[in-house]
């Protein structure tokens, strides 16, 4: 028994942009997002604006999402007003109510820099190792590095940073 694959056909990007339910759809929901988003983040006082994000929209109602309670409250208080700008946009016209959502935003984690400190008596040993070599990138690279070395404070008590 044999299996034939069949051969498929690279698709012109067109018939994949026009296609029902298809990136095009996709593609043309996140430029209406992004327009409601920068829309309403324009028209709202700063400190909300960066806690103020759209998050989908779906059978007239568009969601915001924001990272706190306190800021949920406004945006209840805000909601006709927010309408109404939204509104003013072509494309928004359809929007009814709002769906509110509070998602708190993890910040990203600064990975820590790891800091490695070399004593004297390392930088010494590699001075040392520098000096039997002749001339070259490695008898370079040693000294360089040699120079990298904790140097003791005036008082004498702990390498400085």
């Amino acid at each position: 028994m044999s299996i034939k694959a069949k051969r498929l056909r690279a698709q012109p990007v067109s018939r994949l942009l026009e296609q029902p339910g298809g990136l095009g759809d996709v593609m043309r929901m996140a430029t209406l997002i992004e327009r409601a988003q920068t829309h309403l983040r324009s028209h709202v006082p700063p400190d909300v604006a960066e806690h103020l994000y759209v998050g989908g929209y779906h059978d007239g109602v568009l969601t915001l999402i924001t990272d706190r309670a306190a800021w949920l409250t406004w945006l209840r208080y805000e909601q006709p007003r927010l309408l109404k700008l939204l509104h003013q946009l072509p494309g928004f016209e359809a929007i009814m109510k709002f769906s509110l959502k509070v998602r708190p935003i993890r910040p990203v984690k600064a990975v820590p820099r790891q800091t490695r400190r070399l004593s004297p008596a390392g930088a010494e040993a590699l001075s040392h190792c520098a000096e039997s070599l002749d001339d070259s990138p490695l008898k370079r690279s040693l000294n360089r590095l040699a120079s990298h070395a904790d140097v003791p404070s005036e008082s004498g008590d702990e390498p400085s940073a």
